[in-house]
Order: C-alpha cells, then sequence, then structure tokens
C-alpha cells in the first residue's frame, strides 16, 4: 500500500499533521529525548535549551551526516521550535502537540522562504512523520522511495 500525501500549503507554511492514541507527554518524549528521536529520525547530542545548538544526525540521508540545530523555542509538552542553514538551505521548524481525551495531535510546520521547492520537501517530511509513527507503533520503518517522487507532484500542485 503506498503512503498518502496529508501535507498542505498555509501560505509560505508547509503543515502536516499526525495524531497518536498517547498521552501528550510521551509524545513529547518521541520528540525531544535522543533515544526516541535515534529511532524516527537520529540521535541528538548538546544542551538542548533555548538559544542552544545541538548536534542531530540524520540517520535516513546518506552518509547519515551531523547537522546543527538552533533551539528557537521549548516549551515542554507542547512546542519545540529549531532551525537549521545547510547547503539545501534554511530549515525553520515548528512542532506544537495538542492533546484532547488521550489523543495528541502533532502539528508540523515547516515555515518556507518560499513554496519553490516544496515538491522535494513535502514527501520528505511525510517520510519521517511516517516514520515517527511505525517507532511508535513498533511496526517496520517506511521506505523513502514509497514517498519520493511519488508524492512529489500532490506537494507541486499545492503551490
Amino acid at each position: 500500500m503506498s503512503p498518502t500525501p496529508t501535507g498542505r500549503l498555509l501560505g509560505d507554511d508547509l503543515v502536516l499533521t499526525r495524531t497518536f492514541r498517547a498521552p501528550m507527554a510521551d509524545v513529547w518524549a518521541s520528540l525531544t529525548d535522543p533515544a526516541r528521536t535515534a529511532r524516527w529520525f537520529g540521535p541528538w547530542q548538546g544542551d538542548a535549551a533555548p538559544g542552544r545548538t545541538i548536534k542531530v544526525q540524520m540517520a535516513h540521508e546518506e552518509g547519515q551526516p551531523w547537522m546543527e540545530f538552533t533551539i528557537d523555542a521549548c516549551e515542554p509538552p507542547r512546542r519545540l521550535a529549531v532551525s537549521a542553514v545547510d547547503e539545501h538551505g534554511s530549515w525553520h521548524l515548528d512542532m506544537v502537540l495538542v492533546e484532547s481525551a488521550g489523543v495528541t495531535e502533532l502539528r508540523f510546520t515547516q515555515h518556507l522562504t518560499d513554496t519553490e521547492g516544496v515538491g522535494d520537501v513535502g514527501p520528505g517530511w511525510e517520510y519521517y512523520l511516517d516514520a515517527l509513527v511505525a517507532s511508535r507503533d513498533g511496526q517496520p520503518m517506511p521506505n523513502f522511495d514509497d514517498y519520493y517522487p511519488a508524492m512529489k507532484e500532490h506537494f507541486e500542485a499545492l503551490r
């Protein structure tokens, strides 16, 4: 079964959501605990506090490079915002959690400077967020080839 793209554009913001039958604190740990982020995104190291920089290993990228992220906001267990700059551009990411009746929604937003590359970026975030779901549910990790280039057209059509 092929994954279905869920991302949408709100202005220059790429927004994706995932829902978990779990308390907000547990989902927060999946986003912030280095042992748990290693399961779906990559491990990180450093002194994680607003204004500080951490190093994240991009475990599912070619060569598993380390990338520096600045913590722009950290409001446990509701909001984490980080930013980075690399050869592909600027990354401004905002993760917000909302819980209701034991169900937690993650709203993942990448604040884009423009929507030109959204066809390349969107499928990657769909992959990573589905990897988060799989890691929490004890399921096999998704295959990136099911996301890109298959979802590229969906994201380009949002422009």
